[in-house]
């Protein structure tokens, strides 16, 4: 059946052999890899203040795998005291791999629904908890502004660099006015508002009337519906999810 199926796009920063694209290959589908963000370190100089002082902290909140490495390269062993906190199963599970306690973890990955699942324990925490949050240089403000509503002191650093990724423009139209795509798979809102930059209003439009956007998560989907584009959401926000999801979604088209 899969033979049938037309490729799929991978726009996340990550090489030909990353694991979306293994899980995807592994589900004998063909990658194209667009990657129209790449991840760079960061100025670490604030990161590294805070975890100077990360037992001042009763939580830290990650947010994506990129921020557990970037933290995790300069505090190898999770911090006595500390509670910790993952937006995704995805991350947390980078978490757990490393031998990292995570203490809570929605079942929906997102800002808001870590928000809720927040609200719903901290009537019994002190009013000023204090919550280290290791982001993106792009980090939407969704995560910080709602533990600060919740009551919680917020300390926002920049845990590594979201950029525009190196992509091969002339390829992804030749791609594009070929027709040939099936899907396009985006893990972060970056993704997609990066990946239209790059192709232009034009081609991005052109290439998701015909190839079905699917993201990870309802933040990268409410990005895409900025764009003007539905897509299809991942059961849960994890990239063996997204394969899945996209998978299944090229058979009903086949």
């Amino acid at each position: 059946m899969s033979g049938a199926m037309r490729p799929v796009v991978v726009t996340r920063a990550e090489g030909n052999d990353g694991p979306l694209s293994r899980e995807l290959r592994g589900l004998g589908l063909t990658v194209l890899s667009w990657p129209a963000v790449s991840v760079a370190r960061g100025d670490s100089a604030a990161l590294e203040a805070a975890l100077a002082q990360v037992h001042t902290f009763g939580w830290i909140v990650f947010a994506s795998r990129h921020a557990v490495a970037a933290v995790l390269e300069r505090l190898p062993q999770a911090p006595a005291g500390v509670r910790i906190a993952a937006v995704g199963k995805a991350t947390a599970q980078v978490l757990r791999q490393r031998g990292w306690p995570v203490d809570l973890t929605p079942e929906e990955g997102s800002a808001a629904a870590l928000i809720s699942a927040f609200a719903a324990q901290w009537p019994a925490e002190a009013p000023g908890v204090r919550v280290l949050y290791p982001a993106s240089s792009r980090a939407l403000p969704t995560l910080a502004a709602g533990l600060r509503q919740l009551g919680a002191s917020v300390t926002q650093v920049e845990a590594y660099r979201t950029q525009a990724g190196s992509l091969d423009i002339d390829e992804c139209r030749t791609w594009i006015a070929r027709g040939g795509i099936g899907a396009v798979t985006f893990a972060s809102p970056s993704a997609v508002s990066e990946l239209a930059q790059a192709l232009g209003e034009s081609d991005f439009q052109r290439l998701l009337s015909e190839a079905a956007p699917v993201a990870i998560g309802r933040t990268t989907a409410a990005e895409l519906s900025a764009h003007g584009h539905d897509a299809v959401v991942a059961e849960s926000a994890t990239l063996q999810s997204l394969a899945v999801t996209t998978l299944r979604l090229l058979q009903r088209r086949a």
